[in-house]
């Protein structure tokens, strides 16, 4: 049962996720945490920012760690392949029928429709992470973390992957910082 609802999982987010990536972030987030709550909110940002910083299409890489989690070596190799056939099949499909219409008006405007749709998609998972972090860091370090983080990407240009890494270390230290501060504080009490 469990295989059968990881293959329909990708399945469902390989065949939907038009555009590639950033089209299936949210097709992805919605079956693994919506519909079979195989993670929460948090479990599933980590997932995305640590596959951010892999090299390689993004869905293959969180379908193999999600599968993997949810189903074992099985499940990794369900996923991959339930998250990739689609994409192949279509790719078969309309590139030998699209090759015959390419130069038609409605083609090209089918394809810039989509790009608002993705955008709109993307903001919105984007939102839900934004809630969720200043629910735990607070509006002020919440909205200074996304005005750095967009400084240091578009003005500084620093590739994600350093900013993801840093990110994480901060988190850890702060963490490990907390943690000793809770210990001191129950000696004291103690």
């Amino acid at each position: 049962m469990k295989q059968r609802d990881i293959s329909i999982a990708f399945f469902r987010s390989g065949i939907l996720g038009y555009g590639g990536g950033p089209s299936s972030i949210p097709l992805v987030h919605k079956e693994v945490v919506g519909t079979y709550k195989w993670m929460t909110d948090d479990e599933f940002a980590d997932v995305l920012a640590l596959a951010n910083t892999l090299p390689g299409p993004i869905n293959t890489k969180m379908a193999g760690y999600i599968g993997y989690r949810v189903g074992g070596y099985v499940g990794m190799l369900n996923a991959i392949f339930s998250s990739i056939v689609p994409t192949i099949i279509l790719m078969i499909v309309l590139l030998t029928s699209l090759a015959s219409v390419k130069d038609l008006p409605w083609v090209g405007g089918m394809t810039k429709a989509v790009v608002p749709v993705v955008g709109v998609m993307m903001a919105t998972l984007t939102w839900d992470f934004y809630k969720k972090s200043y629910q735990t860091l607070g509006h002020i370090s919440a909205g200074l973390t996304v005005v750095g983080s967009l400084l240091l990407l578009e003005v500084f240009h620093v590739h994600p992957a350093i900013l993801i890494v840093a990110i994480l270390i901060f988190a850890l230290v702060k963490r490990d910082k907390a943690a000793k501060v809770e210990k001191n504080s129950e000696r004291e009490v103690g």
